[in-house]
């Protein structure tokens, strides 16, 4: 009994704590998941639909995709390409969590799960205050922003139905999110040289393999220059 109690205390401390930290994903995930969900409206898809692609799926930029995906011909190997090559950024944010979530035990599963490129954002620069469970910590700054996006889409889903406007460019909300994120990582120091890194690997791929092929070749750029970047440094 006394050991559930104080697993509750610390759970309930986790959250209080990661919930400041999630309050810019909050507001956009609010706007963007209410984004996705007035698109699937207009496409014919009920607020069931939204909620459920975001609660199973929950991949962001894909979902977004997905919505021309399903009003057009399915081409499934089209489908698994298409979603390889716009989330292949994630198996290098799971290489880059091994050592953060380490230890975390069975828990690490959900963690996983609900590794999207804003909680990455937050998980990677971010460390549990000390009287705070380090588990508990990232699960409650995960699961926040897994609810928040459900939230998002369902009331995109409902507002759409009772509403009606021009939805062209509603998926910007997307980039302007990203550019956000980006600001508030160029405001560590630290942080800097690898945003360069990432800016200067996109412009170097979007050169050479077009807009449409950019992400893996700018991805592995990247993890090189940040391989080679750390043995120089152990070298020093």
């Amino acid at each position: 009994m006394e050991n559930a109690k104080n697993q509750k205390s610390e759970i309930k401390a986790a959250f209080l704590a990661a919930f400041p930290d999630t309050i810019p994903i909050l507001t956009g995930f609010l706007g963007l998941g209410m984004a996705f969900g007035i698109l699937m409206q207009t496409k014919g898809y009920g607020p069931i639909w939204s909620v459920l692609m975001s609660a199973i799926a929950f991949c962001g930029s894909m979902q977004f995709v997905a919505i021309t995906l399903l009003t057009t011909t399915f081409n499934p190997i089209q489908a698994f390409l298409l979603s390889l090559m716009v989330n292949a950024r994630h198996l290098f944010y799971g290489i880059s969590m091994l050592n953060k979530y380490k230890g975390i035990g069975k828990m690490r599963f959900f963690l996983i799960f609900t590794l999207c490129d804003e909680t990455f954002s937050l998980v990677s620069s971010l460390e549990p205050p000390k009287q705070v469970n380090r588990k508990y910590y990232y699960f409650a700054i995960s699961f926040l922003d897994y609810l928040y996006w459900i939230i998002g889409s369902l009331l995109g889903g409902i507002f759409g139905g009772l509403i009606s406007f021009n939805t062209d460019g509603l998926d910007f909300i997307l980039t302007a999110l990203f550019v956000v994120l980006f600001l508030e990582q160029w405001k560590t120091r630290n942080n800097r040289i690898p945003a360069i890194i990432g800016l200067m690997a996109t412009i170097i791929s979007r050169l050479i393999f077009g807009a449409s092929n950019l992400v893996i070749p700018a991805m592995i750029i990247i993890i090189l220059a940040l391989i080679g970047g750390r043995k120089r440094h152990v070298l020093n």
